[in-house]
């Protein structure tokens, strides 16, 4: 069994194209009008291993309870992919990732296993 205790965050993927912009931006707006979060930058194209445009909102665990049931209201048709934050990159985007919307297929092979940690030397 993995300890819940290592979520130390969690990330929302908001997906969009150009149809459907507006209404990520409504999201966005009332993400950030009602949460202390992080809002990434809007990507148009597909950036990591996502497949599409997409924006991320970067949220502490302790926010979960609110946040996640609020993006689950107010997606207005958006796919979200939610995943925690956990130190294993690949796990957090698959197999530990909820999906609100359909499951877009996600470029798995650039996520490492783990989280590459530099070492106090610079390493």
């Amino acid at each position: 069994m993995i300890d819940p205790s290592r979520i130390k965050g969690y990330h929302a993927h908001i997906y969009y194209d150009a149809l459907s912009r507006p209404r990520a931006a409504e999201l966005r707006e009332a993400v950030e009008q009602r949460f202390n979060v992080r809002m990434g930058r809007w990507h148009d194209v597909p950036v990591g291993p996502h497949p599409c445009a997409m924006y991320q909102i970067a949220f502490e665990a302790d926010q979960f309870p609110t946040l996640a049931p609020f993006l689950m209201m107010n997606r207005i048709g958006l796919i979200i992919l939610l995943h925690p934050e956990s130190g294993r990159p690949f796990d957090d985007h698959t197999i530990n990732a909820a999906w609100m919307g359909r499951v877009l297929p996600l470029v798995t092979r650039i996520l490492p296993a783990v989280d590459r940690i530099t070492s106090p030397g610079g390493t």
